[in-house]
């Protein structure tokens, strides 16, 4: 598409019954402690994302980093469907940043922002109310020249003078945004307020009647869908929002939840839907959880562990009864597979890719020959496998050619009677090494090898472990958080030995650590 040229994507009309869905997992999603991503994961969710129909694809903030930079203009070229956005303050190299990046997108969209609040404007910005609204109209304008899809963010709207509020959005509009939003920047409004806040703003912004009113809320106060469901019953027809509901502090708005109470609760919302393939919200949301490594709290709504569990007695008789007594949705309408047996270690390559395609998986080449080989190994070591452990395979077959660590084998010596001693082999720069450790416990043990073999100088956070399934044969799922220079990564490892799960894992954290170093040296300046 040329710069400035229109979008030939079909946009919601601003006073429609249809809801605009702007997900912004890989940019306020990837701000979660530890959830940085590289170049082959934020594809992988892009992907994920385009089959789920969003709307728009906020793939990043394009001055962050080189490595932010790169993963927006991949996304931008590789995306057909979804509008592309790329995120930038008013500066004006931000704003150049962000046209670079998107411009090669089907359908670009720049999203610019400045802080709005009197406490922003006095604490952060130390900028008058007059250089806030100068500012918004030459980033604007600057943005519209050469893309015809411009958002403008007020942060902290929620916090903000009203009155000021429809200055500076009537200044975006009359420098050529397509689209406000109204952000609570920091989860502090209450439902009642955000809707009068929308129904007051489109009554005073002047133009409000040509634009899309959007909405960008977090969960500080665990307020951030029904914020979002207010605010789209006041007139506003997109939602910021995340899978999983991750992003910074508490989080951001959950797209599964927001879409999922549109649909069951299509009354209440006035017949107002999305484009949202709803089938495709639990593949997206294990996909998220075995890329970042951070699993979705059992209890969570629509894709938790627990969402569709009765355990009560008087539960489990009625949904035998009829599901409708105590399930207000199926489990297949999000996507969820019921939890049986799938497949056994008769099963060829045929049976096996059928089955990861109905779990939502497209694995091919090199990446589906080790999951199927692991799906061998697997079949023989234990008598049930469950659609779980087809996507846990998966999600740890799946690794990028280029990553510097590769774990090959594990042996460990522990018990009561001495110091655990563990034998780790990588290879490292395609050279196979080996190194020994004792620790204080067989991890602590694996970690002091692989540590020496990678000389990292990184600090462990945390370490968990939970069962893919249940019954004693249950793969083991380990996830570790390791910090370095200010950077923190979590990493992610399944088998159905638990010690090679937690080396694989530490091993995936430290190719995470090693891409964002790359991404940095590369863009350090070099000397003559």
């Amino acid at each position: 598409m040329k710069s400035g040229s229109p979008s030939n994507r079909s946009m919601p009309n601003p006073n429609g019954d249809s809801i605009r869905i702007f997900d912004t997992t890989l940019r306020d999603g990837e701000q979660s402690p530890g959830c940085s991503m590289n170049l082959h994961e934020k594809l992988a969710i892009a992907r994920q994302l385009e089959k789920l129909g969003v709307d728009v694809i906020e793939a990043g903030f394009p001055i962050a980093s080189d490595g932010d930079f790169e993963a927006v203009q991949a996304i931008a070229k590789e995306i057909e469907g979804a509008i592309i956005c790329g995120l930038a303050r008013t500066g004006q190299k931000d704003v150049e940043r962000a046209i670079q990046a998107v411009e090669a997108a089907r359908h670009p969209r720049i999203h610019t922002f400045i802080a709005t609040s009197d406490i922003h404007l006095k604490h952060k910005l130390r900028m008058s109310r007059v250089q806030v609204l100068a500012e918004v109209d030459r980033a604007v304008r600057q943005a519209r020249s050469a893309i015809a899809d411009v958002e403008f963010s007020a942060e902290d709207a929620t916090r903000s003078d009203r009155d000021f509020l429809v200055e500076v959005f009537g200044v975006a509009v009359r420098a050529g945004a397509t689209t406000l939003n109204v952000p609570d920047t920091v989860g502090y409004t209450t439902p009642g307020e955000y809707a009068d806040l929308i129904r007051f703003l489109r009554e005073r912004v002047e133009g409000a009647d040509r634009v899309v009113f959007s909405v960008h809320c977090h969960d500080d106060l665990g307020l951030a869908v029904a914020n979002s469901l207010a605010a789209l019953q006041a007139g506003a027809r997109q939602v910021e929002c995340t899978v999983n509901g991750i992003g910074e502090r508490a989080g951001n708005t959950s797209l599964e939840e927001v879409v999922m109470a549109l649909k069951t609760r299509a009354e209440v919302f006035a017949g107002v839907d999305t484009k949202i393939v709803t089938q495709e919200i639990y593949p997206s949301s294990r996909l998220l959880s075995s890329i970042t490594g951070v699993q979705v709290q059992p209890n969570k709504a629509i894709v938790g562990d627990n969402a569709f569990a009765h355990e009560a007695g008087i539960h489990q008789d009625g949904v035998l009864k009829a599901a409708i007594t105590y399930e207000i949705m199926t489990p297949a309408s999000i996507g969820r597979a019921s939890n049986e047996l799938v497949l056994g270690k008769h099963s060829g390559r045929h049976a096996f890719r059928d089955r990861l395609q109905e779990l939502g998986f497209s694995v091919e080449g090199e990446e589906f020959e080790r999951a199927f080989k692991r799906f061998k190994d697997l079949a023989d070591a234990k008598k049930v496998i469950y659609n779980e452990d087809l996507e846990a395979i998966v999600a740890d077959s799946v690794q990028q050619l280029d990553d510097r660590y590769r774990f090959q084998s594990l042996s460990l010596v522990c018990g009561s009677d001495g110091p655990p001693n563990a034998r780790v082999v990588l290879e490292i720069d395609g050279q196979e090494s080996a190194r020994e450790a004792s620790g204080v416990g067989p991890v602590d043990a694996i970690f002091r090898a692989i540590a020496e073999l990678t000389a990292t100088g990184s600090e462990l956070i945390r370490y968990q472990v939970h069962a893919v399934t249940a019954g004693l044969d249950a793969q083991g799922e380990v996830s570790v958080t390791i910090e370095e220079a200010g950077r923190r990564v979590i990493g992610n490892g399944v088998h159905e030995d638990v010690m090679v799960a937690s080396a694989k894992a530490y091993v995936h954290a430290l190719n995470k650590l090693e891409w964002h170093k790359a991404r940095r040296q590369a863009s350090e300046p070099k000397g003559i």
